[in-house]
């Protein structure tokens, strides 16, 4: 029987004994799972899977992150913005550049100018039809604020500013204090006895003065400056705080210059 075998071995398929005696050549796989490449060339159907390529253009991340910046600095670009254009009208851009140059002499000639204004609404408003302006009062206001108060609000700011640079709540209302405890009293006594003086008064008439007056403007200031004392040193910049304190202090003027033109108090005995 084995000898029938090896006579009809010739009549065997050659396909047949190639795939019963070779075995099927594989090409060497990179990968590092060798079971998994093998899988994949005996089952030629997998081959269809193949991952899905998404094509991204660059400006996507770049629009994403730009719009997440955008937002998170959205107040400073703002502020920068607001600022900018302020600086660019032609009166804001040439006051700002004039205290950047001049401080001292840029505020001073401010309060002067805000003084004369000032002084002059308070005669409209007490004055009769009959009577004239007294421009040596106004020369009087004027030269008080630009010679005492437009130097001292500049220094008093930066001094201020420097003792307490914040501008946080318990920062604006420390400043408040010391504004309402020592600079107001201050220019107040100031304020009265140098008109008084320039008026002709001697030390007791100007004593007795302030002895009338000195109280009641004390009280008429608590009741007025702590408000404007806290938009000024909250919200505003340093070098621009003595342009706003000014503004405020048109109102307050008018009442000084007339507490400043009440006749003579007579002196104690």
């Amino acid at each position: 029987m084995s000898a029938a075998l090896l006579k009809n071995t010739a009549k065997i398929p050659s396909a047949f004994m190639q795939r019963r005696l070779i075995p099927p050549t594989t090409t060497p796989s990179s990968s590092p799972f060798p079971f998994l490449s093998k899988n994949l060339h005996s089952r030629p159907y997998l081959q269809l899977l193949k991952p899905r390529e998404y094509k991204t253009s660059p400006y996507f991340f770049s629009s994403s992150f730009s719009s997440s910046s955008s937002s998170s600095s959205s107040s400073t670009a703002a502020t920068t913005t607001a600022a900018a254009s302020l600086a660019k009208v032609g009166f804001v851009g040439w006051y700002l550049g004039m205290i950047k140059s001049w401080p001292i002499l840029t505020k001073s000639v401010t309060s002067a100018l805000i003084y004369i204004a000032a002084d002059l609404s308070s005669q409209t408003i007490v004055r009769k039809s009959q009577d004239s302006y007294d421009f040596i009062r106004t020369l009087r206001m004027a030269g008080y604020g630009m010679i005492v108060l437009g130097p001292s609000l500049h220094f008093w700011f930066n001094f201020v500013s420097k003792l307490f640079p914040k501008r946080d709540l318990l920062s604006t209302l420390k400043k408040m204090v010391m504004g309402q405890t020592i600079y107001g009293p201050a220019m107040t006594v100031v304020f009265f006895s140098l008109n008084a003086r320039l008026q002709g008064e001697n030390g007791t008439e100007i004593a007795a003065r302030l002895k009338r007056d000195l109280l009641p403007t004390f009280l008429s200031g608590v009741m007025y400056w702590p408000f404007c004392d806290f938009i000024t040193f909250r919200f505003v910049p340093v070098h621009l705080q003595p342009l706003v304190s000014n503004s405020f202090s048109y109102l307050w003027t008018i009442y000084m210059t007339y507490m400043a033109s009440l006749e003579k108090a007579k002196a104690a005995c």
